[in-house]
């Protein structure tokens, strides 16, 4: 089984507003709520791609109880740990002339709460696949996704870490199956600029070197870079499409690879999901569908 973890979860309010001017009343000409948060929107495509998952975290209040009923009712399995203090967030995505995001600072998150967490994720073995997606709450310690990833040694869990910074380098001694920065992100972790594939490359090389078992870096409409465990490299440029939306595309991403992976047990093939699947979202006002995938797919077209 996959589990997936979004520490702090969301309702994401997002209003399209034609010119929006501050100071004064403005009405939205489109709006939305989805159930945000990076690991649900990975467990979300799972589902849309015939994969099962089920979604861990932390929610509260009556917010918390919204997510885990849209979860439910699209036919995810969620197992939240419920805490007492706050509300799960609203964040507000308004898009205008330009995009502006205002994003809440979601509950308090105990020790105890976080036990809780470690108890569920425990009880995981090696036939299941762990992801940690996403950055964390101020109340909760910096490192756990690193403790989290030194529980699991033992188990032999392959556990896939997108994150970003520190939260994602501390994990690499502890060889995660895959992690996947976009080019910006592993490129702010060595304090350089990544615009091409070559130099990803070089440094995805080095992610490698550090503990990561594959390395699958996400750059946008440039496409996508893959250094499996192997040390076999893969590239390409991204499907041909209008982006409409950017949210969710990295998270797609990564369900495609493990899709991609699980359906084939190739690394080509799970590259090759991952990156129309990544894209199927960008091209998309939702999260991608598997028939949006496959069409990309059969459209694309790989030198390997």
């Amino acid at each position: 089984m996959i589990y997936t973890v979004t520490v702090n979860p969301s309702l994401d309010y997002i209003v399209d507003v034609e010119h929006f001017k501050t100071g004064i009343v403005n009405r939205t000409t489109a709006e939305r709520i989805n159930a945000g948060g990076k690991g649900i929107n990975v467990s979300i495509v799972l589902h849309n791609l015939g994969i099962d998952s089920v979604v861990l975290g932390f929610t509260a209040g009556f917010t918390g109880e919204k997510i885990c009923s849209m979860l439910s009712g699209r036919g995810i399995t969620s197992d939240f740990i419920p805490v007492n203090t706050g509300s799960s967030r609203i964040n507000v995505k308004l898009r205008s002339d330009e995009e502006t995001e205002i994003n809440g600072q979601g509950p308090v998150i105990t020790e105890r709460d976080l036990a809780r967490l470690f108890e569920k994720i425990d009880k995981l073995t090696g036939s299941d696949i762990l992801v940690l997606a996403g950055s964390i709450p101020s109340t909760v310690p910096e490192t756990l996704y690193m403790d989290i990833m030194k529980k699991m040694q033992s188990k032999k869990t392959k556990v896939v870490v997108d994150a970003t910074n520190d939260l994602l380098k501390n994990v690499l001694t502890y060889h995660p199956f895959l992690v996947k920065p976009n080019n910006h992100e592993l490129g702010e972790i060595f304090g350089v600029e990544l615009e091409t594939k070559d130099e990803v490359i070089m440094y995805a090389q080095k992610f490698r070197e550090m503990g990561a078992c594959n390395v699958l870096v996400s750059m946008a409409g440039d496409g996508a870079v893959l250094i499996d465990e192997e040390g076999k490299i893969y590239k390409s440029d991204a499907p041909e499409g209008k982006p409409k939306n950017s949210v969710g595309a990295g998270d797609s991403m990564v369900a495609g690879f493990l899709a991609g992976y699980l359906n084939s047990g190739s690394y080509a093939q799970a590259f090759k999901t991952g990156l129309c699947t990544g894209s199927a979202s960008a091209f998309s006002e939702q999260l991608a569908t598997r028939v949006q995938v496959e069409k990309l797919l059969q459209k694309q077209h790989f030198d390997f």
